[in-house]
């Protein structure tokens, strides 16, 4: 089933309203189209297209509320669906905090839906592959990777007059290249809404170059070093804070943003003061939806500034009980960075190490962020402002508000992915000193 236009998504929505008996009801409805290919040992194995549709129906009975979900759409199945959703509310019990939905919101045209990538054909797919997998067999090595597109829509409406919808795309690739006796390995990933944005050969280049440079790895000692994590090395970290900005967890005690005696720790200076997170659906190179699941409108909002804990997501339940603005959390975050290239980070150390990657990432202490981890396919050591050699992995402990805090440099900001998430965000290689590895890893 294609994409539905916003006339069609409204046009069936209220349609199942119609079927409603219920004191208040919110239906929710999406559909995406997506393909994909994936490659091992620089040959196709296998590729793949999806195309899914999906009505979730919330029928709500005082702060009963009941939700059934189906995927067929003809007048008999929206009529059962809208049925089983109101007997599951009768049978439930109240909801001590449940919140009413929402009434009419006003939204901002989201930028998140790009022709050609909609557009993207298995011929294109396979083309992008191919080149990815003849940079790898010229240079001797294997290349294993995944290239994902999806293009989808999103629209709710509900008994109160809200009507909301949205349509996106997007195009994630991830390649490992390995030399032909395992011991070098090196990993790029690209995210864009736009396919016309993704240079496959460039990121294999880059995975290539690493993959190579990376055998005969040496072992150094664990311990503080400074530090240059590429993008994706920072990603995976910061995420955990991106994920973490809820005020109630923050009030509960249970964060990192917890106050000793109680209360949040917004508007303290937490990080280095060059610090700057936000969160922008209208940015043009990291655009999201202008609205979140509930309704509410996603706005332009700054986390942390000049190193201060500046704003945190509130639920509309704990908003309304702490008599505050119902902040939604980000779909998706932006940290200001320098001018610097990743190579001038490079040529402007005395001593450290590089990073390209990290994985496996674990909670040590949600308490103070503490994480660990490995680092993994092309780790460097670096002296008097060259890489001289690949270094063994580590595994490191270290929090990313200490990081935050011995923070050195930033680089230039570029669009990432994560890999541990799927995440796209908009983040800088940061240098960073007294960065901890705890322990050896004899993975590649």
């Amino acid at each position: 089933m294609p994409i539905m236009s916003k006339d069609e998504a409204q046009a069936l929505l209220k349609k199942v309203l119609s079927y409603s008996k219920a004191d208040e009801c919110e239906v929710n409805l999406s559909g995406n189209d997506s393909g994909n290919i994936r490659y091992a040992r620089n040959a196709v194995s296998t590729s793949g297209r999806v195309s899914q549709h999906q009505l979730v129906v919330s029928s709500a009975f005082g702060k009963k509320l009941g939700i059934a979900t189906i995927n067929e759409f003809d007048d008999a199945s929206l009529k059962k669906v809208v049925e089983r959703s109101e007997e599951l509310a009768r049978l439930a019990p109240e909801n001590p905090e449940y919140v009413p939905f929402l009434g009419p919101q006003t939204y901002a045209e989201a930028k998140t839906y790009i022709p050609a990538t909609a557009a993207i054909t298995p011929k294109l797919r396979s083309d992008l592959v191919e080149q990815s997998i003849k940079v790898a067999k010229d240079a001797g090595a294997e290349a294993a990777g995944f290239l994902e597109d999806n293009a989808g829509f999103a629209a709710m409406m509900n008994s109160k007059g809200l009507f909301a919808y949205n349509t996106s795309t997007n195009t994630n690739f991830s390649v490992t290249v390995r030399t032909k006796d395992g011991t070098g390995s090196g990993y790029a990933t690209r995210g864009y809404n736009d396919i016309i944005k993704l240079d496959t050969k460039k990121a294999t280049q880059i995975a290539t170059e690493k993959a190579i440079k990376s055998v005969k790895a040496r072992a150094i000692e664990p311990g503080k070093y400074t530090v240059i994590l590429e993008p994706a090395a920072v990603a995976v970290l910061l995420e955990n804070i991106f994920f973490r900005l809820d005020a109630r967890q923050a009030d509960e005690g249970r964060s990192f943003l917890s106050k000793a005696g109680g209360g949040t720790r917004q508007g303290e200076k937490l990080v280095d003061e060059r610090v700057n997170i936000y969160s922008d659906p209208l940015n043009p190179d990291l655009p999201t939806s202008t609205w979140n699941g509930d309704g509410r409108p996603q706005e332009k909002i700054s986390w942390i500034e000049k190193g201060v804990i500046k704003n945190l997501s509130y639920s509309r339940y704990w908003a309304e009980k702490k008599g505050v603005k119902a902040v939604p959390g980000p779909d998706a975050a932006i940290m200001e960075g320098g001018t610097r290239s990743l190579e001038e980070l490079i040529a402007g150390t005395k001593k450290g190490v590089l990073v390209t990657r990290l994985w496996y990432i674990r909670d040590v202490d949600p308490q103070s962020l503490l994480l660990t981890g490995l680092t993994r396919d092309g780790t460097f050591y670096i002296e008097n402002g060259k890489i001289q050699y690949p270094v063994k992995n580590f595994r490191f402990n270290e929090s990313p508000i200490i990081m935050l805090n011995n923070l050195e440099e930033l680089g230039k900001v570029e669009r990432t992915v994560s890999v541990e998430s799927n995440q796209n965000y908009l983040l800088p290689p940061l240098k960073v000193r007294d960065f901890t590895f705890s322990s050896l890893s004899d993975a590649v």
